[in-house]
């Protein structure tokens, strides 16, 4: 069976976008600039790369942010809105946050040592002052849907680390939409010692699963939008 490479994948992927740009060309007979060129190509390669590696990864909060993906010249415009909203949120959070631009979305991880003592679900007060922060920027982009998913490290049973998971990611929701953002917008889910980005074999790599993932996403209103700005 011949093996299939990351740069075979990106030739695709980049194959199928000049395709989409020649299309938008030929049934809007316009020219696209290569700004516009490079938008589309952009959006569209990285959500096909994304969501095959997404789809290997298992990861709940990049699953939701990949399967809202648009794509094409849509996918390019919601791309831009999410670059600007991520800036805001990098410089807004500093070093309290892990800001990842994914696809069409954006993904948020708090380490868990910033807002929980540990085995608590309860906010940590001091740090309430960022997800303040956080929501502030969230309400001025009302057009997503936020997923808040809660980890655990290996230590302890499963179900302990469930229910905690669990907790930990309707505690940030409910603080969220206590401070403003929309309850209509907000969904969570604990996922326990499931999804681990590392080994759990040393305290460092534990402390590294114990985390909270949010991911940022276009809602139908932005798509809508998005589709409308696009001419299509």
């Amino acid at each position: 069976m011949k093996k299939i490479t990351l740069t075979m994948i990106i030739s695709f992927a980049l194959m199928l976008s000049l395709e989409t740009v020649s299309s938008a060309q030929t049934k809007k007979k316009t020219t696209l600039n290569k700004t516009q060129k490079g938008a589309i190509i952009g959006a569209t390669s990285g959500a096909v790369i994304g969501g095959i590696i997404g789809s290997k990864s298992k990861n709940t909060a990049m699953g939701a942010i990949l399967g809202a993906t648009v794509g094409g010249a849509v996918g390019a415009v919601i791309g831009n809105k999410m670059d600007k909203q991520a800036k805001k949120i990098e410089e807004e959070l500093g070093k309290a946050a892990k800001v990842e631009r994914i696809g069409e979305g954006i993904k948020v991880t708090f380490d868990n040592k910033m807002l929980f003592a540990f085995g608590k679900s309860y906010l940590n007060d001091d740090n309430k002052a960022d997800l303040q922060k956080f929501a502030g920027t969230l309400n001025e982009y009302p057009d997503t849907d936020i997923l808040i998913v809660g980890h655990t490290d290996s230590i302890g049973s499963n179900g302990t680390n469930q229910s905690l998971s669990n907790r930990r990611a309707w505690s940030v929701s409910n603080y969220l939409d206590e401070i403003g953002v929309a309850k209509s917008r907000l969904k969570a889910s604990g996922k326990g010692e499931t999804q681990p980005i590392v080994s759990n074999n040393s305290e460092y790599n534990r402390s590294l699963n114990r985390r909270v993932e949010i991911a940022i996403y276009a809602n139908d209103k932005m798509k809508a939008e998005a589709k409308a700005e696009a001419g299509i």
